[in-house]
């Protein structure tokens, strides 16, 4: 399998249309290069398709995904920054398009 040490979300939509070279060529513009086992994550301005870039060492590999109905739950609006890093349950909350940025407060149930 693959390995991913750290995990980056783009905040700004990308045209799904990009490849491994264009997806690479926006990562090493925002970061300044592409670290080994560093995954970056991109959307589409609807937020219904999701594109992968993980470097392993050795090359690039790209995957995507998309819904069938709905969105996938992205940036908050309050966003400053070009990236954001995603823990390992934040990515697999999000690639399921569950509500990634309230996993903290979702992991707690209290009594009203």
């Amino acid at each position: 399998m693959i390995r991913i040490d750290a995990m980056w979300l783009a905040v700004d939509p990308i045209d799904m249309r990009a490849g491994a070279d264009r997806l690479l060529a926006r990562v090493v513009r925002v970061f300044g290069a592409a670290q080994a086992h560093h995954g970056y994550l991109f959307a589409n301005a609807r937020g219904t398709r999701i594109k992968l870039l993980v470097h392993d060492g050795f090359g690039i590999w790209c995957a995507a995904r998309r819904l069938n109905a709905g969105r996938f739950a992205w940036v908050p609006s309050t966003a400053t920054q070009a990236s954001l890093s995603l823990t390992r349950a934040q990515f697999d909350a999000l690639v399921l398009g569950l509500p990634w940025q309230r996993l903290p407060e979702m992991s707690v149930i209290t009594r009203a």
